[in-house]
């Protein structure tokens, strides 16, 4: 995950662009992977952890209307996260993740339900995973997942098209 994550950071400074990260079932996880690169601060703002459904919606500004219709576990609930730390902080990017880590269900999903947020310029986009393994590896590859994902809009938004 380190390589990829540096890859991310790389790719952001190149652009002079910054991201910060709103997490749920990942509780930290994801800051970490985009800390562990020498140098992050240059591009990684700075997190939330918004484990909590009342915080989702008083630091993220997840409208309540996104949680009773569709829950937090949903794409909806992935891209308001995103733009909400992207407000919050001030950064180019918001990267998010809400899902089941297991090992019960929740909002009648299983475990491994998992929904990532990419908040950008003129971005707003969701990837939708399903996930299997113990509690610990689908935090686990959520992060990986999210990460791989932002480096692809990254590379994608960074390419002129024509």
């Amino acid at each position: 995950m380190t390589d990829l994550a540096k890859r991310v950071h790389l790719i952001l400074r190149g652009s002079g662009s910054t991201v910060a990260t709103a997490e749920s079932l990942t509780g930290g996880r994801l800051a970490v992977a985009l800390t562990d690169t020498p140098g992050a601060s240059e591009t990684f703002l700075g997190g939330v952890v918004t484990y909590a459904t009342e915080l989702k919606a008083s630091i993220l500004r997840v409208d309540q209307q996104v949680i009773d219709e569709h829950g937090v576990v949903s794409p909806q609930c992935a891209k308001a996260m995103a733009s909400g730390v992207r407000a919050l902080t001030g950064a180019t990017f918001g990267l998010s993740t809400t899902g089941v880590a297991g090992p019960s269900e929740q909002e009648g999903k299983p475990p491994g339900t998992v929904f990532v947020g990419i908040a950008g310029p003129g971005l707003l986009e969701v990837v939708a995973l399903e996930l299997s393994g113990k509690r610990q590896q689908v935090q686990e590859r959520t992060c990986l997942e999210a990460l791989a994902a932002f480096e692809e809009v990254l590379r994608r938004e960074s390419t002129p098209l024509g």
